[in-house]
């Protein structure tokens, strides 16, 4: 391991205390769970053949969803350069000026990769043709694997992780493109190493959730049961846990029992899983700031 790198691994590490900063978790808590109202509002208006209507609730939840991500990328940008955190507000009004540049410089990428898997396509195609159809495919085949596969790792490695901080870290869609670029030509081990960690991380965190939130409502189920006399049965608890309403409970299998105990267990569990869902993303986010920084420090 090169000595340069330690210093980064360690502050790659450090992205675990995310979720202390509580602004950037409200900001993501109430971003994901606006994105949720607006994508059941879809379900409902697909449910009633209304396709129109649920396309626009369903695009309205993504950009809930891509401008709430964000704004929460931002202040943890603050919260990784030990600048101090903007407010929720200012961190939305800033996200909805520079958003843009994250969707410039990832459509770019997109764009890129298209050319790649055309050309990829074309001479798949080609191999139709007689005579140099079987040793064009003797070298399209292993080619095409080598190609497919690299881009797939680029895109998690690199472009998905590191356009976002970016842009927060003040670059605009060029000098994002460009600093991809550059990391992708010269740095790509190192890259590697860094997200490999966070992704190391995020699913430690998300163990750790899963544990307390499954363990949690088992025992809860049956201490309701002691203490309140409320029979509701476990799966009924864990259906909202695990995100499910009462379509979803019901498409699951599981019967909805209580009437209105039933129904605010199936809202105290959605509750429990927005914030299941953030923890790990705020340690991801935190992480993929601290690696963009490890990484244009070292330049």
């Amino acid at each position: 391991m090169s000595p340069s790198l330690l210093p980064a691994l360690a502050r790659v590490l450090a992205s675990i205390d995310a979720p202390r900063n509580l602004r950037a978790l409200y900001a993501l808590l109430a971003g994901f769970c606006l994105a949720g109202l607006l994508l059941a509002m879809a379900q409902s208006a697909l449910a009633r053949s209304e396709e129109l209507l649920s396309a626009l609730w369903l695009g309205l939840a993504l950009a809930v969803a891509f401008f709430g991500v964000n704004t929460t990328g931002l202040m943890l940008m603050d919260q990784a350069r030990g600048l101090p955190v903007r407010d929720p507000q200012d961190a939305l009004a800033d996200a909805l000026r520079s958003g843009h540049r994250v969707l410039l410089a990832l459509l770019a990428c997109v764009a890129l990769a298209a050319v790649g898997v055309a050309l990829l396509a074309g001479l798949l195609w080609a191999t139709r043709w007689p005579w140099v159809g079987a040793p064009l495919l003797a070298v399209v085949l292993p080619a095409g694997v080598l190609l497919l596969g690299g881009l797939a790792f680029v895109v998690v490695i690199l472009v998905g992780p590191l356009a976002g901080p970016a842009v927060w870290a003040g670059r605009r869609s060029t000098g994002v493109l460009a600093f991809l670029r550059e990391r992708l030509r010269h740095g790509l081990p190192e890259t590697a190493l860094l997200m490999a960690t966070v992704y190391l991380l995020v699913a430690l965190t998300t163990g750790a959730v899963s544990f307390v939130v499954v363990t949690g409502g088992k025992l809860l189920a049956g201490l309701a049961i002691l203490g309140a006399g409320i029979e509701l049965p476990a799966r009924q608890l864990l259906a909202g846990v695990m995100g499910l309403g009462p379509r979803g409970l019901g498409a699951s299998g599981v019967a909805l029992e209580g009437g209105n105990l039933g129904l605010a267990a199936l809202i105290g569990g959605g509750i429990v899983f927005a914030l299941a869902l953030v923890l790990p993303t705020l340690v991801w986010l935190r992480g993929c700031c601290a690696v963009y920084l490890a990484l244009t420090e070292a330049e």
